[in-house]
């Protein structure tokens, strides 16, 4: 079977070869380079999988579309980031209320000690926004380099905020260029309110995302979605300021990633590994004639829900499937809450809430 994968991509990339001549050897915007994935965990053991995630319930199905990321407040009311640059807000009732527009395209939030809801927003920047509604920006830049896509935030117990910026090179909706690239565009920030300016953490990540301190706030995580490796950064004790690798190796595409206080990491992925990208990934002329194409042409996600659980060792410990995509599909947020874990995702016309295992 593996051979026979193998055959067809290679006469795949022959017939493209064929039918655009040279166009893929041409310099151009995109400048790809080769490099070689780590080996992919095996859905097996504590990834096998299984049908969990089809227990999840959705919450303003045909009225929010794509929720990138929710969080919820204290009185229970959900916060969802849509495409159009709202940030609705849903009742305990269920009533959504236009609750803000930022103006262009919120992703990743979490609320900091004194009730404002903190925002990567990929357009405008990192963002605070109050109780009221009202929009302050906080940070546009960091070290002089302007953030290209402000993507996912945590907030520490003191305020102090730890967020993403994508790719500095490659801004939103243009971000698949960076895929395209496979070069190390991303950085990891942190803002403190006391100060009023962000600072640069680690640079030279592939695809920065998902953002998640750990329970005792000793270090912080940081998904590199298009390398499928977490890494994690250390803020205290002998390691201060080092960089390591957490995981690596994931069975696809990490996006967020969220810490439940108690020692477990829930990482959103989304989508599982596609053989195509490790077919391309040591073959950058492909992936230069791909991003040439019109974007209907570009190999598709594998379509698949899944979160994994890991305890802050590193260690696989749990996760949550929907292999036929038939409830949740593309998970691009998991955050535990009291209300149950809260899914989000870019090509939905709703969130889902997982309730709480009995």
């Amino acid at each position: 079977m593996l051979k026979k994968t193998r055959r067809a991509l290679a006469l795949t990339a022959l017939v493209l070869v064929a039918g655009f001549g040279g166009l893929a050897f041409v310099p151009g915007e995109v400048d790809p380079v080769a490099w070689t994935p780590a080996t992919t965990m095996p859905l097996e053991g504590a990834l096998a999988p299984n049908n969990r995630l089809q227990a999840a319930q959705p919450v303003a199905r045909g009225e929010l579309y794509g929720p990138e990321d929710i969080d919820v407040d204290s009185e229970g009311r959900f916060y969802a980031a849509l495409e159009d640059g709202r940030i609705a807000r849903v009742t305990a009732d269920g009533a959504v209320e236009d609750w803000v527009n930022t103006g262009g395209r919120p992703l990743g939030m979490d609320f900091d000690p004194t009730g404002n809801l903190v925002v990567c927003d990929a357009l405008k920047g990192l963002l605070s926004i109050a109780p009221d509604g009202t929009v302050t920006t906080l940070a546009t830049e960091a070290d002089g380099l302007a953030f290209g896509f402000a993507d996912d935030v945590d907030v520490g117990s003191d305020g102090v905020i730890y967020f993403s910026d994508a790719s500095w090179r490659w801004k939103y909706p243009n971000f698949m260029n960076d895929l395209f690239e496979s070069k190390p565009y991303g950085r990891l920030l942190r803002y403190d309110p006391r100060q009023g300016e962000a600072e640069v953490l680690a640079d030279s990540l592939y695809f920065a995302n998902g953002v998640a301190l750990s329970s005792d706030e000793s270090f912080v995580l940081v998904n590199e979605t298009f390398r499928g490796r977490i890494s994690r950064v250390w803020l205290r004790g002998p390691k201060t300021g080092t960089r390591d690798v957490f995981a690596e190796g994931l069975p696809g595409y990490p996006d967020g990633v969220a810490s439940d206080g108690r020692g477990k990491f829930y990482v959103a992925m989304g989508s599982i590994t596609n053989p195509v990208g490790a077919f391309v990934a040591p073959r950058p002329w492909i992936r230069r004639l791909i991003s040439r194409l019109p974007s209907a042409l570009w190999p598709k996600p594998i379509r698949y829900g899944l979160v994994i659980i890991f305890n802050e060792a590193g260690e696989v410990v749990e996760t949550l499937h929907d292999p036929d995509s038939e409830t949740v599909f593309e998970v691009t947020s998991a955050q535990p809450s009291f209300k149950g874990l809260l899914l989000g995702n870019l090509h939905d016309d709703a969130f889902y809430v997982l309730p709480p295992a009995q």
